[in-house]
């Protein structure tokens, strides 16, 4: 990808939040109504529980509700609402339902690039601020539950509902994007899809392989392009599909699993949500320190990848 170019207005995160729904399910709760178990679904997935229900747009209020209150802005500060989802509520409007219901008085748009919508949205609103814009909300949401097949072994047990949000300041001086890297494979979408009106389809090893490859292409990327390498990296945040390609994928890139954002054991695969749900609770935890590069990387159906390199807080080393 082009490198960012000198001179050009960044940002930093400011303030986040997260919405998750209230109705859990277990690993137990799915094997009392079909072929599999708790220990089935922990040793290949890494997910113990997940949460359902809700919508997109009522979890994005949430979400983007609290990231305001952090960021301690008042709706009319917005400048640009970017709403990354692949299961809209409606066929269009959802974002700009979610626009009003927080109260912003400005552009409202939706990105569908499946599980790397989040890094996608997060690119573009980086991009908006460096054309102009002072503030940006970007929101991560999905409902997966409503296109989930929850007699198929091979994907219930994975998908769920959940938000993520971060509010975006133009800072002066250098912001905290130092690189990212956004790509696409059309020829793979036969393994991972959803046909309008229908549920998820997956070829669970195929995916399983592709998806190592594409993380650790695009994050490799990214760091080239940030001038890195895998040890300056404090904390990866990958998209949470399943430990084990969050595992393969952190060795291929030489970066210990320690070192790894994960939520999915209690949240599941949320899509577009996983990356900025695991970013909030690392945030949350104190595990990123000003200065520290932070590494944001997923891929998800299409196929698509995207990934970013942060210096947290902006600035210079």
């Amino acid at each position: 990808m082009p490198a960012i170019r000198p001179g050009a207005t960044g940002a930093v995160i400011s303030g986040w939040g997260t919405a998750l729904p209230e109705k859990v399910i277990s690993n137990d709760e799915l094997a009392a109504t079909m072929d599999t178990s708790d220990e089935w679904i922990r040793t290949r997935t890494g997910i113990h529980e997940r949460r359902v229900g809700g919508s997109t747009a009522g979890l994005s209020v949430e979400s983007g509700r609290q990231a305001l209150e952090m960021a301690g802005l008042t709706p009319d500060r917005i400048d640009v609402l970017v709403l990354a989802t692949t299961t809209p509520d409606k066929q269009w409007g959802t974002a700009s339902l979610v626009q009003h219901e927080l109260g912003l008085s400005c552009g409202a748009i939706e990105v569908n690039a499946a599980c790397s919508g989040f890094m996608y949205g997060l690119v573009q609103a980086h991009g908006m601020i460096a054309m102009g814009a002072d503030r940006a909300l970007v929101i991560g949401t999905d409902t997966l539950s409503r296109i989930t097949d929850w007699d198929d072994r091979g994907t219930a047990p994975l998908f769920a509902d959940g938000s993520g949000a971060v509010v975006l300041e133009a800072v002066d001086g250098p912001g905290q994007l130092l690189a990212w890297d956004l790509d696409a494979d059309g020829s793979l979408l036969p393994i991972l899809w959803a046909d309008v009106g229908g549920t998820i389809k997956m070829e669970g090893k195929e995916v399983f392989r592709r998806a190592v490859r594409l993380m650790v292409d695009s994050a490799e990327k990214a760091m080239t392009q940030a001038g890195i390498t895998a040890d300056d990296v404090s904390l990866v945040v990958p998209h949470q599909a399943n430990i084990r390609i969050i595992q393969a994928a952190c060795d291929r890139l030489g970066i210990p699993i320690e070192r790894a954002a994960t939520v999915l054991h209690r949240t599941g695969n949320t899509s577009s949500a996983s990356i900025p749900l695991a970013l909030a609770d690392a945030l949350d935890a104190g595990r990123v320190q000003h200065g520290d590069l932070v590494l944001l990387v997923g891929f998800g159906g299409g196929m698509t990848a995207g990934s970013c390199v942060l210096r947290w807080g902006g600035g210079v080393e």
